[in-house]
């Protein structure tokens, strides 16, 4: 007989689970949660039920449904962020704000923008990025590298279809790294059936494997998502969270990449600007090597330098509070050290940041 072990944890205290029900079969079970009786004398009534798979449960519509609630705080939190710091001309990253708007309005003016909409405070869903993703497919870089990282934004789904179809390792973070760090998938973890799921942002959570800081592993090409890019000097500028930075510093960490290992971008060619001051970049800022576009390959040939990890100094609190994997690397790094890392200005953040309690 098969025995599963369920461990149910909540940050409030509950004096007993009215009903918990297993209903086990060959390959899956569902979960019925029904109430929780908590110490106070309140009681929660619920319904859950998920699927297991390969030892993990996971329910697919829970996590949807959250991600989809956090995105929208995260959208809205932006958006007053962006006014703030744009009308501060003083505000270092207040021209940053200027071409992404200038950017979003252009593709919501032009309809060249494609679900989820408005396209604001998000990398964009450009019409033609299938055909931005075969053009990335045909580089060499892609063609001879066993392992892929590509961000899990919507444009770049047919990138990771096109890296699991072509029999590679695909590398992708966890949605602003609020619930772990990256996930790899191969195709030999998949049927045929599941291959497209496996592309969504669901769909990596549910079949990917989680790994950690301390995996040994070696990335052969990087995908960005970018809301604007500049052809003739590689800069870039994503949706104004920092995320595709804290991965690559971790990468850099993790001896997984180094300089020349190719960063590359898929946007559509009216992303395409000139008025991204190199002067202005931060030291943390990702410049890109490649950009696909649905019409034109580019070879930047960039002079900008490439992070070398993670700059602890511009890490405020906030940020560090709501990535757990930062918080383990910054322990252990100061453990094995012997010095206490230094901590950046504090920064007002997206609701993503903040855990309930």
């Amino acid at each position: 007989m098969e025995v599963h072990v369920i461990r149910i944890c909540s940050a409030f205290p509950f004096a007993s689970i009215a009903k918990l029900s297993l209903h086990p079969s060959k390959s899956n079970f569902a979960i019925s949660l029904s109430s929780l009786n908590f110490s106070d004398g309140s009681r929660l009534s619920f319904k859950v039920e998920s699927q297991k798979r390969n030892d993990v449960v996971f329910d697919e519509a829970a996590y949807e449904a959250e991600r989809h609630r956090l995105d929208a705080e995260a959208r809205k939190s932006m958006a007053e962020t962006s006014e703030i710091e744009t009308q501060n001309q003083q505000d270092p990253k207040a021209w940053k704000w200027v071409i992404r708007k200038r950017v979003w309005d252009l593709m919501e003016a032009k309809n060249i923008a494609q679900f989820p909409r408005p396209v604001h405070h998000r990398i964009p869903n450009f019409v033609g990025a299938s055909l931005a993703a075969d053009k990335l497919s045909e580089l060499e870089e892609f063609k001879v590298a066993k392992c892929v990282k590509v961000n899990p934004d919507t444009p770049q789904k047919q990138v990771r279809f096109l890296t699991l179809n072509g029999g590679k390792q695909l590398l992708t973070p966890q949605p602003r790294l609020r619930t772990g760090f990256f996930s790899v998938l191969e195709e030999s973890m998949l049927s045929a059936g599941t291959i497209k799921e496996a592309c969504t942002s669901a769909g990596v959570a549910k079949y990917g494997r989680p790994i950690g800081l301390e995996e040994k592993i070696k990335v052969d090409f990087i995908v960005l998502g970018s809301v604007a890019v500049n052809p003739m000097t590689g800069a870039r500028l994503g949706k104004g969270e920092g995320f595709a930075e804290l991965e690559y510093g971790m990468l850099r960490y993790m001896g997984a990449i180094d300089d020349s290992t190719p960063v590359v971008t898929s946007v559509h060619d009216e992303q395409l600007v000139d008025d991204i001051p190199i002067d202005k970049l931060l030291i943390h800022d990702v410049p890109v090597d490649i950009i696909c576009t649905p019409t034109r390959v580019i070879f930047t040939n960039t002079s900008i330098p490439k992070p070398q990890g993670i700059y602890w100094e511009k890490l405020s609190p906030e940020k560090l509070s709501q990535i757990r994997i930062l918080r383990q690397l910054k322990s252990k790094i100061e453990q094995e050290t012997g010095q206490k890392l230094p901590t950046g200005p504090s920064e007002k953040l997206p609701p993503t940041a903040q855990r309930r309690r």
